[in-house]
């Protein structure tokens, strides 16, 4: 592929007994939960750090679970998305610095700005915040208000290098647009047919050939569907 893009698949989170035993084994214990996701997938959409800070031992154990190839997806934190709702403080640089480490091991994948539903497009507080973005740091906006699609806010992600997070569920749908290097989908619908698996996957592997990177994760936190969607979309 040009460039080296590549196609990454995985779930919004990892950490699930309930994934017994369609994803893990049934005897597997929990401590070995990532080792063994990281043999079928990918990257990870890591949903811990909406409401903690990780500490840089866990990290590193992320780190040393998976092989170099794995990337580390990371939810915003909620103090930054929904408590400031964008605005600048010290906390920003606070959050920046804590998951510095897995940018500098080269195992750190977009950062997910998952906006308020109740937050409408404000676009001067949108370019303040993308201006403190840390410099080469992807990251993708998921907006759930739909003031926020508009030209005007595609142009300002684009001239970031941000993605517009294309999410989907069964009530919402964000528009098509691509904005930035790289694309970011969230697969949140209840069910996914064959068709559109390999719907999602052409379109994946069009885009890469194109030389973007593209990123996809999918749900289902009580099954191991989601799991196994990512897997048949990289398989």
């Amino acid at each position: 592929m040009p460039d080296g893009a590549k196609i990454f698949a995985g779930t919004s989170g990892f950490a699930y007994a309930s994934w017994k035993p369609d994803f893990y084994p049934q005897k597997l214990p929990a401590k070995q939960f990532l080792n063994h996701y990281a043999t079928r997938l990918n990257a990870v959409e890591i949903n811990y750090t909406f409401r903690r800070l990780p500490s840089a031992a866990t990290l590193q154990n992320w780190v040393e679970s998976t092989p170099g190839n794995f990337v580390f997806v990371m939810k915003a934190h909620q103090r930054i998305t929904h408590i400031q709702r964008l605005k600048l403080s010290e906390f920003n640089q606070v959050f920046f610095n804590a998951i510095d480490p897995l940018r500098v091991v080269r195992r750190l994948g977009p950062v997910l700005f998952q906006l308020p539903p109740n937050l409408k497009c404000d676009a001067a507080l949108l370019a303040d915040f993308l201006a403190v973005i840390p410099d080469g740091l992807r990251c993708a906006f998921e907006f759930r208000n739909k003031s926020w699609f508009d030209d005007s806010v595609y142009s300002m992600l684009e001239a970031k290098g941000a993605a517009l997070c294309l999410a989907e569920s069964d009530e919402f749908t964000v528009p098509d647009v691509i904005t930035g290097g790289f694309v970011y989908a969230r697969l949140r619908k209840s069910e996914y047919a064959p068709a559109d698996i390999a719907s999602i996957r052409e379109k994946a592997q069009r885009i890469t050939s194109e030389g973007k990177d593209v990123y996809l994760f999918f749900k289902h936190e009580e099954t191991a569907a989601g799991a196994l969607y990512a897997e048949e979309i990289l398989r």
